[in-house]
């Protein structure tokens, strides 16, 4: 492999852990060869790709439709449409912001509904801002999540009010306390229509109402502007401000770019590159808050492509990325459930964050349970010669050569390419020299001992922490 092609393989290795869940070596090269501006647009354009068909899932777990409260594994079609999609950046920005958007079925005690938020998410996630805060806002899910149905002319509820400002859109220190009030008046009598009892085969559906007797018709001042605000107009003024910009944009770069400290500490701790989440606030602003401009602006950025393994996986880019990997993951089985369950063991309950902040990302998803959780997970499945590419993978090691520094460099090269510091290297070399010393590849099953020695290496590397950075 060139010098080049070899930059050109890692930095689409790079694109596919962001944009996606990775990507196995042949896709991998097959893209490297479309190019990498190509690629960007191709992962922008989800239209494009053949939908995942979700009813193929619902043939096997028909109790998925509307599924209530499911013992904890709603999101398992959700699981299933990532494994299988074949435009991931369209799901990665579902995940995004199901982060940003925290809804639970701890409180809302439907599945289905925060269900519906993710859809509208896949459908319109790359589109305006204004257009995703606008539907959020009407989301029954969202509305029950933070108490809008409680939200009355005569007794306002500040909870929508205060979040639409803190988390979703300005962030701490950028308005007053008079303006969570008067943000929460201009969303009075945006409500629900409660359910009907359950049927037979799921649940009826809320539904997004508008009691314009239950409005405040009253005269608002909002961020310095007075008028007689509903909640659509409130949106346009807060778009208006640099600050939700900024704010955006930094929830842009944590997510997609590098790891940054917790929400809660923004608005005392600078970001880490300010310069950065600064242009892509100004994209944002440019182009009238259009996310998929905004992506494809930071995924051919300079400080994108220089910010390889910058970022801590979160448990579901473990999970999906590794099954992507490995393969022969795709119809619905008993497996996808277990699947959907080690994503919330290794702490990220998906339809169920811990609270409106969503959960706490980069160095916290690591612990010594999650990371031993993590470490079994993929270990078990790269070990598993049945699956075409764990197979595909020791095929390609095989063929590099048969030394122990071979057989690490060509084990890292196949997982990555991962970059490991120099003694780490040394003491998977003296590993495989272990092997090699033990007579394992020198009886008659050469080539049965040599995978044996691979898949082991293998198992070794997940166990790294370097393995556990996008």
């Amino acid at each position: 492999m060139s010098e080049n092609s070899g930059t050109n393989l890692r930095l689409m290795s790079h694109l596919m852990r962001r944009a996606g869940f990775g990507a196995g070596r042949d896709e991998l090269e097959q893209r490297v060869s479309t190019g990498y501006e190509e690629t960007v647009d191709e992962l922008l354009h989800p239209e494009n790709q053949v939908p995942v068909d979700y009813y193929e899932f619902l043939r096997y777990y028909p109790l998925w439709w509307k599924p209530g409260t499911m013992g904890g594994l709603g999101h398992a079609g959700w699981v299933w449409r990532m494994i299988n999609t074949r435009a991931p950046l369209q799901e990665k920005l579902c995940l995004f912001y199901h982060q940003l958007f925290a809804t639970g079925v701890a409180k809302v005690d439907h599945y289905d509904e925060i269900e519906d938020m993710i859809d509208m998410f896949r459908e319109k996630g790359l589109g305006h801002y204004k257009t995703i805060l606008m539907e959020v806002s009407r989301s029954p899910a969202m509305i029950y999540w933070l108490d809008n149905h409680e939200n009355h002319a005569t007794s306002v509820n500040e909870n929508w009010g205060r979040e639409l400002l803190e988390l979703f859109t300005m962030g701490v220190g950028n308005y007053t306390e008079t303006d969570v009030r008067e943000c929460s008046r201009a969303f009075t009598g945006w409500t629900l229509v409660h359910k009907l009892p359950r049927f037979h085969m799921g649940r009826w559906d809320w539904e997004f109402w508008y009691r314009p007797e239950d409005h405040d018709n009253d005269e608002k001042v909002f961020l310095g502007h007075t008028g007689n605000f509903n909640g659509e107009e409130i949106v346009d003024i807060i778009l208006a401000q640099p600050a939700t910009a900024t704010f955006i944009a930094r929830h842009l770069y944590s997510f997609f770019v590098a790891d940054e400290p917790q929400v809660p500490a923004w608005s005392v701790t600078p970001p880490n590159n300010p310069k950065a989440v600064q242009v892509i606030a100004d994209v944002l602003i440019e182009s009238d808050y259009h996310i998929g401009t905004a992506l494809k602006f930071i995924l051919t950025s300079d400080f994108f492509k220089q910010a390889v393994f910058s970022k801590v996986k979160n448990p579901t880019e473990v999970v999906i990325g590794t099954l992507r990997l490995v393969g022969n993951t795709e119809r619905p089985s008993p497996e996808t459930m277990g699947w959907a369950m080690d994503i919330t063991n290794m702490g990220q309950d998906l339809l169920n964050p811990p609270s409106v902040e969503g959960w706490h990302s980069g160095i916290e998803w690591i612990n010594s349970g999650t990371l031993m959780k993590r470490t079994n997970f993929t270990a078990e499945l790269i070990s598993d010669q049945s699956r075409p590419g764990v197979a595909d993978l020791t095929n390609r090691v095989l063929s590099a050569g048969n030394s122990p520094e071979a057989l690490v460099d060509a084990c890292l090269d196949v997982m990555g390419p991962l970059e490991i510091d120099s003694d780490t290297r040394l003491e998977l070399i003296e590993h495989a020299k272990s092997l090699e010393d033990s007579g394992q590849s020198k009886n008659s099953a050469q080539r049965e001992n040599g995978v044996s020695n691979i898949s082991e290496i293998l198992q070794l590397i997940v166990s790294l922490r370097e393995f556990q950075f996008a």
